[in-house]
């Protein structure tokens, strides 16, 4: 299985500090938040990564290379100025995903599931649901057994971490695309399953967070 991280976004909520660096190469614990994420990926026995570029994608590239260092094999998907959105962005890279599932992660989050390589059956999409977090409390989906919906409740929200069919962007045209509107209507099909997953998960959305999240992992270090 291949898999994709989202490094495209322009990190407003990040600023001043995505002024001059993208915010999957803001460090937390010693690394990059992409760093993290590619190393989780390694472990879970994916060898085959794209990555999307858009706002100072360049850094990316020079930093991340061809993923040799991690056991990977990095392609780089380039997306115009302002960036495809979530959906414009995984449509745009399909040449490089293949014709299987495949997984895509977004660049700023911290979390530590497994990213175990894993096959939806006959559902477009498997969506990773976490506890609504301060900043989201009303969450996004709910889940009815195995399968994700727009309706009912409680809802969860949803973690950025997904595995995709690529017929959910089947007649998906060129462009800036959000992903919602894809999901809620193969949700309205039967056609998206999902998880609550309650391990550790952080949106590294404000430099707040990503101060929070980087004194935690020093002292969660060995002495």
């Amino acid at each position: 299985m291949r898999a994709m991280i989202l490094a495209a976004g322009r990190g407003e909520r990040m600023r001043p500090l995505t002024d001059h660096t993208p915010k999957p190469l803001l460090r937390v614990g010693g690394r990059t938040l992409i760093e993290h994420q590619l190393q989780r990926l390694a472990t879970a026995g994916y060898r085959e990564v794209a990555v999307n570029l858009s706002w100072l994608g360049e850094q990316i590239r020079e930093t991340l290379g061809d993923g040799s260092r991690f056991g990977l094999h990095i392609r780089y998907s380039e997306e115009p100025p302002g960036a495809l959105e979530t959906a414009g962005g995984i449509r745009h890279a399909l040449p490089l995903l293949g014709d299987a599932p495949f997984l895509v992660v977004n660049g700023d989050i911290w979390c530590d599931h497994p990213l175990t390589p894993f096959d939806p059956g006959e559902a477009l999409a498997h969506l990773v649901l976490v506890d609504n977090p301060e900043q989201h409390p009303q969450g996004d989906f709910s889940l009815h057994g195995d399968r994700a919906s727009d309706s009912g409740g409680p809802r969860l929200t949803f973690s950025g971490i997904g595995y995709y069919r690529p017929e959910l962007f089947d007649g998906l045209g060129e462009g800036p695309q959000p992903l919602a509107p894809l999901l809620r209507k193969a949700m309205a099909q039967g056609l998206v399953s999902g998880e609550h997953y309650r391990g550790n998960w952080i949106d590294v959305g404000t430099p707040q967070r990503l101060d929070a999240l980087d004194t935690r992992l020093a002292s969660e270090k060995p002495a």
